[in-house]
């Protein structure tokens, strides 16, 4: 039954992706093979993935840049899907109104201040549908201060639980319940967008 759920759920992204852009945006030092977006890369053909030289420089304008770069060349509405630094990348390009940026799934955001972005990370609302998924041990933000950027960028938190930094080494390969919840916002974009 989880089987048959999880490629109807990949066939709803798939027939999202036929309207949207759904952009992967790494954090620092790219996903490697084990990380949820490798995976959903590669068993989902419709996931577009930035590219950089430096993957290793941990400059946020970098990441602004290179989701920049990826979504003026697809000229198509996009959800971006980030991870720590990347979801912070994400952040800037939506509440900049970037006009292709659509909705913003965001993934174990990093403190602003682990990468010196204080004064680039937005602190009003991203203006797009968002959803941020926290982790209550996360090393990399606590949890009361992803509670605290939820109601900054007026984006719905999903409570992973006790999930480290939600990335291979805290076990998260395929992370089918992060699809889920990927398909659940690209369902309010769509509405949004046609309506």
């Amino acid at each position: 039954m989880i089987a048959l759920h999880h490629r109807r759920t990949l066939q709803t992204l798939a027939d999202v992706a036929k309207h949207l852009d759904l952009v992967l945006v790494p954090g620092l030092k790219d996903s490697g093979p084990e990380h949820w977006q490798t995976q959903w890369q590669a068993q989902s053909p419709p996931f577009q993935r930035i590219a950089q030289k430096r993957w290793d420089n941990p400059d946020i304008e970098l990441w602004v840049a290179a989701i920049a770069r990826l979504i003026a060349q697809r000229n198509r509405p996009a959800v971006l899907i980030g991870h720590s630094l990347g979801a912070l990348a994400s952040t800037c390009l939506a509440a900049d109104h970037h006009p292709l940026v659509a909705g913003v799934f965001l993934v174990a955001p990093a403190e602003p201040a682990r990468f010196e972005a204080e004064d680039r990370v937005p602190e009003r609302d991203l203006g797009v549908p968002a959803i941020v998924a926290a982790s209550r041990n996360d090393p990399i933000m606590r949890f009361d201060r992803a509670e605290h950027w939820c109601r900054v960028w007026n984006a719905d938190l999903v409570d992973v639980g006790d999930a480290g930094h939600i990335n291979a080494e805290a076990g998260f390969g395929p992370w089918p319940h992060g699809l889920d919840v990927l398909a659940s916002l690209c369902a309010t974009v769509m509405a949004r967008l046609v309506g």
